[in-house]
């Protein structure tokens, strides 16, 4: 009975506590007067909830090739001092740039920690070539200042676990957060550390600079999981260690955790509902100039749902606006494995009053193409994907009808692919204009892929920013063409990709009745 009370207490001052720093940020931001009518009631709603993070316009720089990417991250890194904390899904082979950086960073700065955050499955694959071997070196000569976790998903467990292939057991589930950070900045991407992320491999990469709260909050979202995977470690340690630990080829795995790692289910919900929740604070600094910046955290084998949530909210309120004279929105998808959500999809399809533009990658562009073995398959997969969807969006009479009078060129659902002689496709998120002659007002970028593996399988952290749309009397000047010159950039963004599109060709290609059965069985993992 005293436990059950205590229990009681407990989730009490929990909720009490959530409300009032919910309360605190409303309290905390301005009306939302300068954010636009068609987002306001969103923006609101989700301030009340979610983290809220206020970032200065004049401190993120939207990157737009590859090689920027590499260089910036390079950057950060030769200018780290306290800190460096990458979370990727693996390292790749060839990368000598980047840990010879790091190797550099460390040995000129005797207070530096490094923590790299990443898969266990697709970092441990058989070889000298793996993740894990490249980085022992590290470990070896720092230690105590070189961190590595490897996340092991849950989902597969089990006899599955011990038969299922090093290349194939990725299926049931990744680390998929991709967050590159140093003491006050941070780079959010959906790109992987490998060369053709740096050289040939499109995606998007959103720098930020001078933003101590949105770095601290990707730090400790590391931290709060880190508890939760396997140490690398050059060797066992010299203390007792867990039976779940491992010896793997040259370097061990340390499981550190009482609890099973194919049973941490619950307790990784709990740490995340319990982080969630504290992050829920108001930032005393924010003014009309500043962009809203809201964490999604999305681990549906956890049952953290906070990007299906959002999109729920947001489209909400597109289908049924306030005011119905309102200009028809325009939404720019683009999924690198375009196989969308199915209420992702349902919500598109119903959103009458608004236009979609979504760009897939190619057969050719998919990173999966000419692969050897079941992978190889993996393109004409999407396929598949791309054909059903265009089929739904038919039977709901929303095909892109092509309008003289619009500057996108009509109204409806439009899909075309990405294709570029030699490069691969792997950008994702989407852009939300007010109509189709303005810049975006909303950008979701991050991890996510907008379908079902990331909805039910991997675990994803992706980030939801509303821009002002104007600065109001006394505002600051500089603060005003800052806003204007980060929405532009989106809207170039936009372009860059759609440059390199052309028609859906998917009607065109056939697909074989082996493929629809690969597709089958593998079910939400493509």
């Amino acid at each position: 009975m005293n436990l059950t009370r205590l229990q009681n207490f407990r989730i009490c001052v929990s909720k009490a506590y959530r409300l009032h720093h919910a309360t605190q940020i409303c309290r905390g931001l301005s009306s939302l007067s300068h954010v636009d009518p068609i987002i306001r009631d969103f923006t609101g709603k989700m301030a009340e909830t979610r983290p809220t993070i206020c970032v200065s316009p004049d401190r993120i720089r939207v990157l737009q090739q590859p090689i920027q990417f590499l260089d910036t991250l390079i950057d950060m890194i030769n200018r780290a001092n306290d800190r460096v904390f990458i979370s990727s899904l693996y390292i790749g082979s060839k990368e000598t740039r980047l840990m010879t950086a790091l190797e550099h960073a460390l040995s000129s700065k005797p207070n530096l920690q490094v923590y790299l955050h990443l898969d266990l499955n697709r970092s441990t694959r058989p070889g000298p070539s793996s993740t894990a071997s490249i980085v022992l070196p590290l470990l070896r000569q720092f230690p105590g200042r070189v961190h590595v976790s490897c996340f092991r998903s849950p989902h597969l467990r089990g006899l599955m676990a011990k038969v299922i292939p090093p290349r194939y057991n990725e299926g049931w589930g990744t680390w998929h957060a991709k967050v590159y950070g140093v003491d006050n900045e941070v780079m959010i991407s959906g790109a992987n550390l490998n060369k053709s992320y740096f050289t040939d491999r499109q995606d998007r990469y959103l720098h930020f600079r001078e933003s101590p709260t949105l770095a601290q909050y990707c730090f400790d979202f590391l931290k709060v999981v880190s508890p939760y995977t396997f140490k690398l470690l050059p060797a066992p340690p010299t203390c007792s260690h867990s039976p779940h630990s491992y010896q793997k080829e040259n370097y061990f795995l340390s499981w550190q955790n009482e609890t099973h790692p194919h049973e941490i289910h619950s307790a990784v919900r709990d740490a995340l509902v319990e982080f969630r929740s504290s992050r829920v604070k108001p930032d005393d600094t924010s003014s009309d100039e500043d962009v809203l910046i809201f964490p999604l955290v999305q681990g549906g084998q956890f049952g953290i749902r906070d990007e299906e949530q959002a999109f729920q909210l947001l489209f909400q309120q597109i289908v049924t606006p306030k005011n119905p004279s309102l200009s028809r929105p325009l939404l720019d998808l683009t999924s690198g494995y375009f196989s969308l959500y199915k209420p992702y999809q349902n919500m598109i399809l119903s959103a009458s009053n608004m236009d979609c533009r979504i760009v897939a990658a190619s057969p050719q562009a998919n990173g999966f193409y000419g692969s050897a073995g079941l992978s190889g398959r993996i393109p004409e997969g999407y396929t598949l994907f791309e054909q059903r969807f265009i089929r739904a969006v038919r039977h709901a009479g929303r095909l892109w009808k092509t309008m003289s009078k619009s500057p996108v060129g009509g109204q409806g659902v439009l899909l075309s692919e990405w294709s570029k002689s030699g490069w691969t496709y792997h950008a994702k998120g989407i852009w939300l204009s007010p109509d189709s002659k303005s810049p975006p007002i909303l950008t979701l970028f991050g991890s996510t892929n907008l379908n079902a593996r990331s909805a039910h399988l991997d675990t994803e952290l992706s980030f939801l920013m509303v821009l002002p749309t104007e600065v109001g009397e006394g505002g600051d000047p500089s603060s005003s063409k800052a806003v204007i010159s980060l929405r532009r950039a989106l809207a170039e963004e936009i372009a860059n990709i759609r440059r390199n599109t052309v028609d859906w060709q998917g009607w065109r290609r056939k697909v074989r009745k082996t493929t629809k059965g690969f597709v089958w069985l593998l079910k939400g993992m493509l």
